[in-house]
């Protein structure tokens, strides 16, 4: 699952925003492309996305305390030992100057119905019940989206990898069973340009699921445009628990190795599902 939407994220950072025509020419779903604009992040590195969903991961293997101190000095800690470009600019910033989690929740304004909660949520659908997943997601949510749409695109995030992980249908359903729980619509599908905020990325995400394969879906993910990194972080990471993975080897091999890159991500993925 982490390693499956770390190669999501880092596949779709090439392509995050990009014109249209760059999209169709070089989205094959076979090779890490360098994003034409975004040269500070290199082929096959993770973003912000990953990196998130790392600490939600890692505190769930730990069985730390669910609360929002507990998450917002994880979030500083993550940053802070492996920094890296991919978040929005102010947060960037925010995190850079604090050094702890009390800090951090000093100073944010959790305002935000974008897509920060819902792209780290994941790990949270392997809880063993649909009220486990809908609290965890909701107070991680909290933290920094701390809005209805933020926490429900979180919640229905989590709620997909919750279905797919418990077998319960067919991929092309998830979005309707999402809607089933959380009593919206996310089963419609998704079309055009993917903006910034959290329903868009999740729409667009449960819409991409249902296009066969992991690379079918990836590519899927990316044809959309626009914030396609995070559609293919949410869509690939609860997928995976359902579909054999068929990604190339050019993009497993070709992820990032470093200190928290591929191994660790795999060793991380053993212990969260054990």
């Amino acid at each position: 699952m982490l390693l499956e939407l770390a190669v999501g994220d880092a596949y779709g950072a090439g392509f995050e925003y990009a014109d249209p025509g760059f999209v169709a020419e070089f989205n094959d779903g076979a090779t890490y492309r360098q994003h034409p604009k975004h040269t500070d992040l290199r082929p096959g590195q993770y973003t912000d996305d990953t990196q998130m969903t790392l600490a939600i991961a890692e505190l769930m293997v730990d069985g730390a305390l669910w609360t929002p101190e507990v998450l917002a000095e994880k979030f500083v800690a993550v940053f802070h030992r492996d920094p890296r470009v991919g978040y929005a600019s102010r947060f960037h910033a925010l995190l850079s100057e604090v050094h702890t989690g009390a800090e951090l929740l000093d100073r944010l304004r959790p305002e935000s119905d974008k897509s920060g909660a819902a792209m780290r949520a994941t790990p949270i659908g392997l809880l063993p019940t649909v009220d486990d997943v809908l609290y965890h997601a909701e107070v991680q949510a909290r933290v920094t989206h701390d809005t209805p749409a933020g926490i429900a695109s979180a919640q229905a995030a989590a709620l997909a990898a919750h279905y797919c992980h418990r077998d319960l249908g067919p991929l092309t359903g998830v979005g309707h069973w999402i809607s089933s729980v959380l009593d919206d619509d996310w089963a419609s599908p998704w079309t055009g340009p993917v903006g910034s905020k959290g329903a868009m990325s999740v729409r667009a995400a449960l819409t991409a699921m249902g296009a066969g394969g992991l690379t079918d879906i990836l590519r899927a993910c990316v044809a959309f445009t626009g914030d396609v990194d995070t559609v293919a972080t949410v869509a690939l990471g609860a997928a995976s628990l359902a579909v054999r993975s068929d990604l190339p080897a050019s993009l497993v091999d070709g992820l990032e190795d470093r200190e928290y890159g591929r191994a660790y991500l795999t060793e991380l993925d053993a212990r969260l599902t054990r």
